[in-house]
């Protein structure tokens, strides 16, 4: 396939395969989509108590809320830089997070039990023990958006700045965290720095610490990239503007090459996980997953000048 086909070849394979959310999310990015289209058919998946579910996250095909999914909803409002405190699907999250359903020992719950009762990838059933199943996954993100969303005066806020204050505590005495997690410890820095929050904790420490980490997060062997589930730049950021980029800069520049390169028959990329259990759905949430890594590959090349 020659490289200045790829975006046509990626734009195809999305209008025949993507589900409508993915969709609309290529319209905003690479064809003058509008932001109220992505919110239109995100908000679908939002549930009556404000929390997100219906396999929002592709590997979980629970309806109800949770809170892993509802962090997913967050991850893709912060995609598309919606930041409208007062708009209704905000209000929503805001109001799941502070309705103490899902939320425990002062944190909401990595996963849900209702979970096993749905098909699913096996690190989303409830007593798995799966490498991302760390306290903060996703609650360090969660309390990022409280910080940033929250009534500064309600409980919910405080309940969010203890949760951050714990949580960067636990980052600055780590010596390595999984990848996950660190996604997690990232939208909580972005958000204190949306915010100016620097009361509570030592951003700049902070943000010294998650560059330590998502270094040596980075796999350095690119020969295992095409065909191991690892962790390459475009996981922590998507442009060289990027307080990442400084000292990943060679290995983000390669990836560049690889994403050109590593397409497969349909011209996208094969996905490096799999479910064991329920493989109908697993072959439908696989779809969905390579709309996600089409859009976000094409970012990637697009943000370091590399997309025709």
């Amino acid at each position: 396939m020659k490289d200045n086909n790829l975006y046509m070849e990626v734009r195809n394979w999305i209008y025949r395969n993507a589900r409508p959310l993915d969709l609309v999310r290529w319209q905003y990015h690479y064809e003058n989509g509008k932001v109220e289209e992505v919110i239109k058919v995100l908000s679908e998946y939002q549930n009556k108590d404000g929390g997100f579910g219906h396999a929002l996250e592709a590997d979980c095909w629970n309806p109800n809320s949770s809170p892993i999914q509802t962090f997913r909803a967050i991850e893709l409002l912060k995609e598309i830089n919606f930041t409208e405190k007062d708009h209704p699907i905000v209000k929503g999250i805001i109001r799941y997070l502070d309705s103490g359903i899902d939320f425990e020992k002062k944190a909401w719950n990595n996963t849900i039990l209702s979970n096993n009762d749905y098909p699913h990838a096996p690190w989303w059933h409830s007593n798995s023990d799966g490498s991302s199943h760390n306290k903060y996954n996703p609650i360090a993100g969660l309390a990022g958006f409280v910080l940033c969303y929250a009534d500064r005066n309600s409980q919910l806020y405080q309940t969010g700045a203890e949760i951050a204050v714990e949580a960067v505590d636990c980052l600055l005495q780590a010596s390595e965290l999984d990848m996950h997690v660190l996604l997690c410890y990232n939208a909580l820095m972005e958000f204190c720095e949306q915010s100016d929050i620097t009361e509570l904790f030592s951003l700049k420490d902070f943000k010294q610490k998650l560059i330590s980490l998502v270094s040596s997060n980075i796999t350095k062997d690119t020969s295992i990239w095409l065909t191991s589930y690892i962790c390459k730049p475009s996981h922590f950021f998507n442009s060289p503007e990027s307080i990442f980029y400084n000292e990943n800069k060679e290995i983000a520049d390669y990836e560049c090459e690889f994403i050109k390169k590593a397409r497969n028959n349909e011209g996208v990329w094969d996905i490096t996980w799999s479910w064991e259990a329920y493989p109908e759905e697993w072959a439908i949430s696989k779809n969905w997953w390579k709309s996600n890594v089409a859009i976000c590959n094409l970012i990637y090349l697009r943000n370091f000048d590399k997309l025709n």
